[in-house]
């Protein structure tokens, strides 16, 4: 795997748990941001599996006051099979979490950690010129309102496009690759139109 698709992964998911502080952020230590990763990662699992807990609850309570009721047998039945789809998301994680330490003990550490840094500090240093470059793409969405891991794997794209060199398609293509590992099922389809009409509009403001 190489540096950078690790780097990304490990800002998408140590975002919301390193300091915002510039000077903080230079003193991190790669073991920090993979404990930050994890740490992300423990804590969906447990949201997921207390939805799933709750959702098979639902269901078996469902079946038990049915009175076999068709309608709500298959009512009840659905929300068994939603459960089993959160615990399957779950265990993905899992396996994710606990892949992350060897992935990196394997790869060019300094790298991994010195464009993880980058991307972090680029987050941090320019995040409101990131987000009104995502807001005029959104259209009628609001950048808040997403899901907190769709608007991080925007931002990371808009920061590698616009203030990291990265060239355009492939921060795109990466961009959708950590949706689809981390995001719902219509998530890189969505992140990919916002980014799509992102450069549209770079194009729009280099030939004015």
């Amino acid at each position: 795997m190489q540096p950078r698709r690790i780097a990304r992964e490990l800002a998408l998911l140590s975002l919301s748990q390193i300091p915002k502080d510039l000077e903080r952020l230079d003193a991190q230590q790669l073991n920090n941001l993979i404990l930050a990763a994890v740490r992300t990662l423990t804590e969906e699992i447990q949201e997921i599996l207390e939805t799933a807990a709750a959702e098979l609850k639902r269901g078996s309570d469902r079946i038990l006051s049915s009175e076999t009721r068709t309608t709500e047998v298959l009512s009840a039945k659905a929300m068994v099979n939603d459960a089993i789809e959160l615990a399957e998301k779950a265990i993905n994680r899992l396996g994710t979490a606990v892949e992350i330490p060897e992935v990196i003990q394997l790869s060019n550490q300094l790298e991994v950690r010195s464009y993880t840094i980058d991307i972090l500090k680029t987050i941090s240093r320019r995040r409101l010129e990131i987000d009104e470059i995502l807001n005029q793409a959104l259209q009628d969405w609001q950048l808040e309102r997403l899901a907190r891991i769709d608007r991080d794997i925007l931002r990371i794209a808009v920061a590698e496009m616009s203030f990291l060199g990265t060239p355009e398609r492939v921060a795109i293509n990466e961009a959708v690759e950590l949706a689809k590992r981390y995001s719902d099922d219509e998530g890189h389809r969505f992140i990919n139109g916002v980014l799509r009409r992102v450069t549209e509009n770079f194009k729009t403001k280099a030939h004015l």
